[in-house]
């Protein structure tokens, strides 16, 4: 199966916006040929943009299906408030539930990947009649704390989440700052670049190198044109609003304690699905271990093989095929 993948300008998406409140998202629209047999939402993590999902849209389209694309708060061409209390859960699942609401009368299958695949386990959870299933890339479904659980303590749990404390501590924005050059070497560092010696410019045992921003390689895995287009977007609004994300966890935390309160022991009601990775060095597979227990429609869980956190453009047949089996079985037809 050959895979086709959108490139920037790509005349088979519609960009559109969509305002709510102070914030302004972008998203792209693609439709099929035909009348579509269901609408799929697709969310991107961090620091991707919609077109994350690339390889994914044009496919899904093949397939009759329609597709909601949106660049996420802080990211391309959607606002970027400066301020980290706009980036709450709670806050942005609202959002993107009047976008859904404002392209489609029904409810729709949704697909996350990193942070993205969070954000729709919270999303299905808070919004459980705008969902009509949900499927997540390389994130687990992490239920809503009894108390409040601040970063450096979940650091100290999983250490290999320290990378999200300096996300959040301003270091990262500040070193890539607004110039094209360096966020050129960001962008190529984070999608596998590496200096001749093999040397990363983000890791999360340190943080960022910035020293090493003028000797990063391209990506093994992205090409230029994409590289340069995602600098384009990101030099729009910087690293702060993407980094934001990272520093709302205790506000998150508050924002849940209610629903733990009142949901002791939740279970999803509708079919989903986990695909992880077995090269990710951070999300193992192994994370997705006993995740059945909060299942009740069902949880199909895969793992592709030779792909690290970024699966959706490494292996993007086996993506695909992964998405094309469950929605099949959510709709109950051959595709």
């Amino acid at each position: 199966m050959a895979t086709e993948s959108l490139v920037p300008n790509d005349p088979r998406v519609v960009h559109k916006k969509f305002t709510i409140g102070d914030h302004t998202y972008h998203y792209m629209l693609a439709k099929p040929k035909g009348l579509p047999i269901a609408t799929v939402v697709l969310i991107h993590g961090w620091p991707d943009l919609g077109m994350g999902w690339r390889f994914q849209v044009p496919y899904l389209q093949s397939l009759g299906l329609e597709v909601i694309i949106p660049d996420m708060l802080g990211y391309g061409q959607t606002s970027a408030p400066d301020s980290y209390e706009e980036y709450t859960i709670k806050k942005m699942t609202a959002e993107i539930a009047a976008l859904i609401r404002a392209n489609t009368a029904h409810p729709v299958i949704l697909g996350g990947h990193d942070w993205g695949g969070a954000f729709v386990w919270r999303m299905a959870m808070y919004y459980p009649q705008l969902v009509r299933a949900v499927f997540s890339f390389c994130v687990p479904y992490f239920p809503p704390e009894p108390v409040i659980v601040s970063t450096e303590e979940l650091v100290k749990a999983m250490p290999k989440f320290r990378y999200q404390l300096f996300l959040a501590d301003g270091s990262v924005e500040a070193a890539v700052g607004h110039t094209a050059d360096n966020m050129t070497a960001f962008m190529n560092g984070n999608y596998g670049g590496t200096t001749p010696e093999g040397d990363r410019v983000f890791t999360a045992e340190h943080g960022i190198h910035a020293e090493r921003f003028s000797t990063v390689g391209p990506s093994p895995i992205v090409s230029k044109k994409i590289i340069d287009h995602y600098v384009q977007e990101y030099l729009r609004s910087g690293l702060r609003g993407p980094c934001n994300w990272y520093r709302t966890r205790e506000l998150n935390g508050y924002d849940e304690l209610p629903f733990a309160r009142d949901n002791p022991d939740f279970q999803f009601k509708i079919p989903a699905m986990i695909v992880m990775a077995d090269k990710d060095i951070v999300l193992r597979p192994e994370l997705a271990d006993g995740q059945e227990k909060y299942f009740t429609a069902g949880l199909k869980k895969e793992i592709v093989s030779g792909a690290s956190h970024w699966v959706l453009v490494e292996k993007p047949n086996d993506a695909n095929v992964h998405i094309r089996d469950f929605i099949a079985s959510v709709l109950g037809i051959q595709l």
